[in-house]
Protein backbone atom coordinates (compact mmCIF):
# COMPACT_ATOMS: atom_id res chain seq x y z
CA UNK A 1 0.00 0.00 0.00
CA UNK A 2 2.75 2.48 0.93
CA UNK A 3 4.69 1.64 -2.24
CA UNK A 4 1.61 2.21 -4.38
CA UNK A 5 0.98 5.57 -2.71
CA UNK A 6 4.64 6.57 -3.18
CA UNK A 7 4.43 5.59 -6.86
CA UNK A 8 1.24 7.62 -7.39
CA UNK A 9 2.76 10.63 -5.64
CA UNK A 10 5.87 10.38 -7.83
CA UNK A 11 3.69 10.73 -10.92
CA UNK A 12 2.12 13.95 -9.68
CA UNK A 13 4.11 16.92 -10.96
CA UNK A 14 4.80 19.60 -8.42
CA UNK A 15 4.72 23.24 -9.48
CA UNK A 16 8.09 24.90 -9.99
CA UNK A 17 9.21 26.87 -6.99
CA UNK A 18 10.46 30.38 -7.60
CA UNK A 19 12.74 32.34 -5.35
CA UNK A 20 13.14 36.08 -5.25
CA UNK A 21 16.60 37.61 -5.33
CA UNK A 22 17.00 41.23 -4.28
CA UNK A 23 20.09 43.38 -4.47
CA UNK A 24 21.78 43.80 -1.11
CA UNK A 25 22.47 47.03 0.71
CA UNK A 26 26.21 47.64 0.65
CA UNK A 27 26.47 48.73 4.28
CA UNK A 28 27.32 45.10 5.21
CA UNK A 29 29.75 44.40 2.34
CA UNK A 30 33.11 42.88 3.28
CA UNK A 31 36.42 42.85 1.45
CA UNK A 32 37.57 39.22 1.20
CA UNK A 33 40.51 39.67 -1.15
CA UNK A 34 43.56 41.85 -0.81
CA UNK A 35 44.70 44.72 -2.94
CA UNK A 36 47.97 44.34 -4.80
CA UNK A 37 50.96 46.31 -3.56
CA UNK A 38 52.68 48.92 -5.69
CA UNK A 39 55.49 46.45 -6.34
CA UNK A 40 53.08 43.66 -7.36
CA UNK A 41 51.29 45.96 -9.82
CA UNK A 42 54.58 47.04 -11.43
CA UNK A 43 55.76 43.43 -11.58
CA UNK A 44 52.46 42.36 -13.15
CA UNK A 45 52.56 45.13 -15.74
CA UNK A 46 56.14 44.34 -16.67
CA UNK A 47 55.54 40.59 -16.81
CA UNK A 48 52.23 40.65 -18.65
CA UNK A 49 52.82 43.62 -20.93
CA UNK A 50 56.44 43.05 -21.95
CA UNK A 51 57.58 40.69 -24.68
CA UNK A 52 55.84 37.87 -22.83
CA UNK A 53 52.48 39.32 -23.88
CA UNK A 54 52.77 37.52 -27.19
CA UNK A 55 52.48 34.21 -25.28
CA UNK A 56 48.99 35.22 -24.18
CA UNK A 57 48.04 35.96 -27.81
CA UNK A 58 45.58 38.63 -26.77
CA UNK A 59 45.21 42.17 -27.91
CA UNK A 60 42.78 43.05 -25.17
CA UNK A 61 43.92 46.63 -24.57
CA UNK A 62 45.17 45.92 -21.06
CA UNK A 63 48.68 47.05 -21.94
CA UNK A 64 47.92 50.42 -23.50
CA UNK A 65 49.71 52.07 -20.58
CA UNK A 66 50.66 51.33 -16.99
CA UNK A 67 47.79 53.57 -15.83
CA UNK A 68 45.33 51.61 -17.96
CA UNK A 69 46.72 48.33 -16.60
CA UNK A 70 46.20 49.62 -13.04
CA UNK A 71 42.65 50.69 -13.83
CA UNK A 72 41.79 47.15 -14.90
CA UNK A 73 43.91 45.07 -12.52
CA UNK A 74 43.99 46.98 -9.21
CA UNK A 75 40.87 45.28 -7.85
CA UNK A 76 39.91 43.14 -4.87
CA UNK A 77 37.08 40.67 -4.24
CA UNK A 78 34.22 41.95 -2.05
CA UNK A 79 31.05 40.11 -1.06
CA UNK A 80 27.77 40.56 0.74
CA UNK A 81 25.50 37.55 1.15
CA UNK A 82 25.67 35.52 -2.05
CA UNK A 83 26.69 38.52 -4.17
CA UNK A 84 30.32 39.06 -5.17
CA UNK A 85 32.26 41.58 -7.18
CA UNK A 86 35.77 42.79 -7.94
CA UNK A 87 35.87 46.41 -6.85
CA UNK A 88 38.63 48.91 -7.52
CA UNK A 89 41.17 49.35 -4.73
CA UNK A 90 41.25 53.14 -5.15
CA UNK A 91 37.74 53.42 -3.69
CA UNK A 92 37.64 53.85 0.09
CA UNK A 93 35.53 51.31 1.99
CA UNK A 94 33.24 54.12 3.20
CA UNK A 95 32.45 55.10 -0.40
CA UNK A 96 31.71 51.48 -1.34
CA UNK A 97 29.47 50.93 1.71
CA UNK A 98 27.53 54.13 1.01
CA UNK A 99 26.87 53.34 -2.68
CA UNK A 100 23.21 53.11 -3.70
CA UNK A 101 21.52 50.71 -6.11
CA UNK A 102 20.91 52.04 -9.62
CA UNK A 103 19.83 48.98 -11.63
CA UNK A 104 19.27 45.21 -11.51
CA UNK A 105 19.65 42.94 -14.53
CA UNK A 106 19.92 39.27 -15.41
CA UNK A 107 21.80 37.54 -18.19
CA UNK A 108 21.85 33.85 -19.07
CA UNK A 109 25.12 32.50 -20.41
CA UNK A 110 25.05 28.78 -21.14
CA UNK A 111 23.71 26.96 -18.07
CA UNK A 112 24.48 29.87 -15.71
CA UNK A 113 22.40 32.96 -14.93
CA UNK A 114 24.04 36.08 -13.54
CA UNK A 115 21.92 38.52 -11.60
CA UNK A 116 23.88 41.79 -11.69
CA UNK A 117 23.26 44.66 -9.30
CA UNK A 118 24.73 47.96 -10.46
CA UNK A 119 25.41 50.65 -7.87
CA UNK A 120 26.63 54.22 -8.17
CA UNK A 121 30.42 54.77 -8.18
CA UNK A 122 30.69 52.18 -10.97
CA UNK A 123 30.17 49.14 -8.72
CA UNK A 124 28.69 45.82 -9.87
CA UNK A 125 27.92 42.80 -7.71
CA UNK A 126 26.86 39.46 -9.18
CA UNK A 127 24.79 36.54 -7.94
CA UNK A 128 25.27 33.32 -9.92
CA UNK A 129 22.72 30.52 -10.21
CA UNK A 130 21.85 27.69 -12.58
CA UNK A 131 18.18 28.63 -12.37
CA UNK A 132 16.68 30.83 -15.10
CA UNK A 133 15.81 34.29 -13.75
CA UNK A 134 13.67 37.16 -14.93
CA UNK A 135 13.63 40.71 -13.63
CA UNK A 136 10.37 41.88 -12.09
CA UNK A 137 10.64 45.44 -10.83
CA UNK A 138 13.46 45.68 -8.29
CA UNK A 139 14.04 41.93 -7.89
CA UNK A 140 14.96 38.85 -9.87
CA UNK A 141 12.63 35.85 -9.82
CA UNK A 142 14.58 32.62 -10.27
CA UNK A 143 12.84 29.34 -11.03
CA UNK A 144 14.34 26.46 -9.06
Amino acid sequence: MIRRLAFILSLVSLPAVASEVTCPELSAIQQVGTCASEQELKWGFTGYCSDNQRMYEKEDGVCLSEEHYRKLKDVSLWEVGEFQGYLHCSLPAETIKASKLKHIGAIRIGAMTRVVCTYDNGLDLTYRTKAPCTIEGDKAVCKD
